[in-house]
C-alpha cells in the first residue's frame, strides 16, 4: 500500500491579462477529457548498443537513431506479425535475434498478467506462439536467447528455441491453485516486494551462462483464503478467492531451487528455509553463475544476502543488514556486481540518510572492505547504474531540498560528484545502456513536465516532449500558483507542506480549508512535481473558493531514517497528530474558518483522514476516506507487521491506532466512506466492519460501494462517478 517557513503572501494575485476570462473547470475537464494531464516522455526501447531505440509503428517495428530521431531501419514487418493481431508489449532477446509479443492481456493483480506470447525470429522470418495450452505469466528470455521461462498453472517451464526445435521442458509439477506456485510470487510478496519500478517481483532467474533457472517455490496451503464478489448481471454473483496472508496468520512457506538444463535435476539453495518464517524477496546472479538470494526474517529488522554455488552445492554468507526498526527493501534493492567479481554496490540506512556504498566480496584482495560513495544530509532516492567502461555511476537525490529530485554523475573510485540536472524541480532520467544519452524529465509544482534527449554530458540534444498543450490549458482556465509553506508537527519538528489558494483570494473573507493527505512510511505528497491528475481537481475546488493544502507529516521519506521510522510500532499516531497540529495552525489564519476544515485521502491517506476526524473532531469538520483502513489486524502481513509487528506482541499499538476502536468520537455525520467491492488489496471489509461500529455507536454518515472495482476504483465511468460524489461532499459539507 503500495502518498511554514513563510505562508503565501495575502496580498498577491496573478491578474489575468485584459480580455482573458477565466473558464471553470469542469469534472468532465479532469477525469473524462484528462484535459491537464501531460503527454509522457517515450517509453524508449532502447537497442543494446546504447546508440538505437525501437518503436512499435503501424504494427511493426522500427528501429531509431537516439541522437537524431532519424528511422535507420525496420526491425520487424506487420506483415510478419500477423498470425499475432494486436499486442500490447514486445521484448528483444538480447543479440536482437528474436522478439518475444504480449497479446490478449489480462490483468491478475497489481502487476502481474496472464497472457498469449508469440516468439518472432528475424533469422527465420517466423512467428511461433509460446506455449499452445493457454495463456501464461511470466515470460523471459535467457542470456544467450536461445531459451524462453514461463509458468502455466502455477507450474515453471522453458522452451528451447534453438535450431527451431520448440522443445517445451516442464520443470515442475506440483504447481496448484491456491496451493503452490512456481516462478510466480504469490499476492503478498508481488504487493509488497515488487520493485518501485518495474513489471513487479521476479520469482525466476535464469543464470548468466543460460544453464541454470532459479526460481522460488511458494507453499501457501496453509495460508487462509480471502472472497470476493463480482456482480456481472446474472441470477447469482459470481465468487472466487485467493490467499491473503493477514496480520500473524500464515505466510506462504517460501523455497529457492536452481534447476540445471544439463542434467534436468532440480536442487533446493537453502535447505531448511521452507520450514522457517522467512520471506525469500530477491533473487539475482552474480556475474560468475552464483545465486544470490534475499533472506529477510519475518519482523522485517534482518536482511541477510545469502551466495549459492550450484556447482559445489555450498552456501554463503555476501552481506547482513540490521535495523532496529526495519530494513527498507526499496533502500536495499539496489544490488549491482562490479566487473571482476571482486565488489558490488549497496544502498543502505545506516548513516542515517539512503547512500550508496561499495563493497568487496569475501575473499576478495581489498584494503578497504566498505566505501562510501555518496555523503550529505540527503536521501538518495535511485540508483540508475554503472557504466563499467566509464568508471562512472548515476544517481537520483532528494535535493536541494527533500522536496525536489536531481540527477547525479560520480566516479566508482571516489571522488567529487557531477550535477547533471541544477536548480529546483523534479528531474527523472532514463540512461540508455551506454549511458552516452539520457531522457530527463523535469517539472515542477506549477510547470507540466518537459522531456529531453541528452548527452552524459548534460548537454540537450533534442526535445521530445513540451506539453504546451497543458500549459495554454492552465493559462486558458486560470490555474493559480501552488506554493510551498512550512508547518510546526506536534513535536515543533518543521513539516514540509504546500497551499493553493483561490486565483480571486480575497485575504478579507473566510475560505473553507481541505487537507489533501497520504502521510504513509516514506511516501511524499509534497514535492516539486507537477501533479496532473488530482491536482486539477484542486484547481477545481480552488476555483469554488477553497483554500487546499498537503503535509506531509512525521514518517514520510526524502528526509533521512529518523524521521521515516519514528513511527514505528505505533504507525498512525504521530502522523494524526502533526496533521491536527498543522490544521490547527492553518486555521488560525486570518483568511481561514477554523469551523471549515476539512481533510481527505485515498488508501493510507482514508486511514489517515479516518483517524484524525475521529480523533481531532473538534479541528476537522469532515472527512472523506477511499478504500481506507480501518483496523490494521485486517491488512496484510509483510505491511503491517514491517511497522506494527503483529497484534500478540504490540496490542496496544493496534488498539490505539485503528480508527474503528474510536466510531464513538464522529461529530455532526460528516464522514464519508467509498470503497471498491472488489478491492484485492485494502478489503471491503475493511469499510463493512467500520460502518458496523458507526451504526452501534448511532452515528450517521455517508458511503458510496462500487461493485466490481479494486484498490483504485477506475473503469466505466467509476472514476468520474467517485470524483462527482467528492466534490458534492465538500461544498456541501464545507
Amino acid at each position: 500500500m503500495k502518498k511554514i517557513s513563510c505562508l503565501w503572501p495575502a496580498l498577491f494575485v496573478l491578474l489575468l491579462p485584459a480580455g482573458f476570462a477565466q473558464k471553470a473547470i469542469t469534472i468532465d475537464d479532469c477525469f473524462t477529457f484528462f484535459r491537464f494531464y501531460p503527454q509522457g516522455a517515450p517509453d524508449y526501447h532502447f537497442a543494446p548498443d546504447g546508440q538505437h531505440y525501437f518503436d512499435d509503428e503501424e504494427g511493426g517495428i522500427v528501429e531509431y537513431d537516439l541522437a537524431t530521431g532519424l528511422r535507420s531501419r525496420t526491425v520487424v514487418d506487420k506483415s510478419a506479425l500477423s498470425p499475432v493481431g494486436e499486442w500490447d508489449d514486445y521484448r528483444f532477446s538480447n543479440d536482437l535475434g528474436k522478439v518475444l509479443l504480449r497479446t490478449n492481456t489480462q490483468t491478475v493483480y497489481r502487476h502481474s498478467v496472464l497472457a498469449d506470447y508469440w516468439v518472432y525470429d528475424l533469422a527465420t522470418r517466423t512467428t511461433t506462439r509460446l506455449y499452445d495450452k493457454g495463456p501464461v505469466q511470466f515470460a523471459v528470455f535467457s542470456a544467450d536467447g536461445q531459451k524462453i521461462a514461463f509458468v502455466a498453472d502455477n507450474n515453471l517451464f522453458y522452451k528451447d528455441l534453438a535450431a527451431g526445435s520448440g522443445k517445451i521442458v516442464q520443470i515442475t509439477t506440483d504447481g496448484k491453485k491456491n496451493a503452490v506456485i512456481n516462478g510466480l510470487p504469490d499476492w503478498v510478496y508481488e504487493e509488497e516486494f515488487s520493485p518501485v519500478e518495474g513489471d513487479g517481483m521476479v520469482a525466476a532467474a535464469w543464470s548468466p551462462d543460460g544453464a541454470k533457472l532459479a526460481f522460488l517455490r511458494f507453499d501457501e496451503s496453509a495460508v487462509p483464503k480471502y472472497p470476493l464478489t463480482g456482480y456481472q448481471s446474472g441470477l447469482y454473483p459470481r465468487y472466487t478467492d485467493f490467499k491473503y496472508p493477514k496480520v500473524g496468520a500464515p505466510n506462504a512457506r517460501v523455497s529457492a531451487h536452481v534447476y540445471e538444463l544439463g542434467s534436468g535435476q532440480t536442487t533446493q539453495a537453502l535447505p531448511g528455509t521452507q520450514d522457517q518464517d522467512l520471506y525469500l524477496p530477491r533473487l539475482k546472479w552474480t556475474p560468475d553463475n552464483l545465486l544470490c538470494i534475499y533472506v529477510l526474517n519475518r519482523p522485517q529488522d534482518q536482511l541477510t544476502l545469502a551466495l549459492y554455488d550450484p556447482a559445489q552445492k555450498a552456501s554463503g554468507m555476501l552481506l547482513t543488514e540490521i535495523d532496529p526498526a526495519y530494513v527498507d527493501l526499496e533502500v536495499c534493492d539496489n544490488l549491482v556486481f562490479l566487473p571482476g567479481n571482486r565488489h558490488f554496490l549497496w544502498m543502505s540506512e545506516r548513516d542515517g540518510h539512503t547512500h550508496l556504498y561499495r563493497l568487496a566480496r569475501q575473499g576478495a584482495d581489498s584494503t578497504q572492505t566498505i566505501v562510501q560513495l555518496t555523503r550529505g544530509d540527503f536521501d538518495v532516492t535511485k540508483f540508475y547504474g554503472v557504466d563499467t567502461a566509464s568508471g562512472k555511476f548515476y544517481y537520483q537525490t532528494a535535493s536541494p531540498t527533500p522536496m525536489d529530485r536531481q540527477v547525479w554523475e560520480a566516479p566508482l573510485q571516489g571522488g567529487e560528484p557531477r550535477l547533471l540536472t541544477p536548480g529546483d524541480g523534479t528531474h527523472e532520467a532514463t540512461f540508455s545502456p551506454s549511458f552516452e544519452y539520457y531522457v530527463l524529465k523535469r517539472s515542477d509544482l506549477n510547470t507540466p513536465p518537459s522531456t529531453d534527449l541528452c548527452l552524459r554530458t548534460g548537454e540537450v540534444l533534442r526535445s521530445l516532449v513540451k506539453n504546451d498543450r497543458v500549459a495554454r490549458s492552465r493559462r486558458e482556465y486560470g490555474f493559480s500558483r501552488i506554493e510551498f509553506i512550512t508547518v510546526k508537527a506536534a513535536d515543533s519538528t518543521d513539516l514540509n507542506a504546500w497551499i493553493l489558494k483561490p486565483r480571486d483570494f480575497d485575504p478579507a473573507k473566510k475560505h473553507p480549508v481541505l487537507f489533501d493527505i497520504y502521510g504513509g512510511p516514506g511516501s511524499q505528497t509534497v514535492k516539486n512535481e507537477y501533479n496532473g491528475y488530482t491536482g486539477a481537481w484542486h484547481q477545481l475546488l480552488a476555483q469554488k473558493g477553497y483554500i487546499i493544502v498537503s503535509v506531509d507529516n512525521r514518517g514520510t521519506g526524502g528526509r533521512g531514517r529518523a524521521f521515516k521510522k519514528c513511527t514505528q510500532l505505533q504507525l498512525g499516531k504521530y502522523e494524526t497528530l502533526d496533521q491536527t497540529a498543522a490544521a490547527r495552525q492553518i486555521g488560525a489564519l486570518p483568511y481561514v474558518d477554523p469551523n471549515r476544515v476539512g481533510i481527505w485521502g485515498w488508501s493510507f491517506g482514508g486511514y489517515l483522514s479516518s483517524a484524525c476526524v475521529l480523533k481531532s473532531a473538534d479541528v476537522f469538520k469532515m472527512a472523506m476516506a477511499v478504500a481506507p483502513v480501518t483496523n490494521w489486524k485486517w491488512y496484510d502481513s509483510a505491511y503491517t507487521e514491517r511497522f506494527m509487528h503483529t497484534t500478540a506482541d504490540n496490542s496496544t499499538g493496534y488498539e490505539d491506532n485503528s480508527p474503528i476502536n474510536f466510531a464513538e468520537r464522529l461529530r455532526g455525520g460528516n464522514y464519508l466512506i467509498c470503497h471498491g467491492i472488489s478491492d484485492d488489496n485494502v478489503h471491503w471489509q475493511q469499510t463493512v466492519e467500520m460502518v458496523n461500529a458507526l451504526v452501534k455507536a448511532n452515528k450517521q454518515f455517508e458511503t458510496y460501494f462500487y461493485p466490481n472495482r479494486n484498490h483504485g476504483i477506475y473503469g466505466k465511468n467509476a472514476t468520474r462517478h467517485l470524483f462527482t460524489k467528492l466534490t458534492n461532499f465538500v461544498l456541501d459539507k464545507l
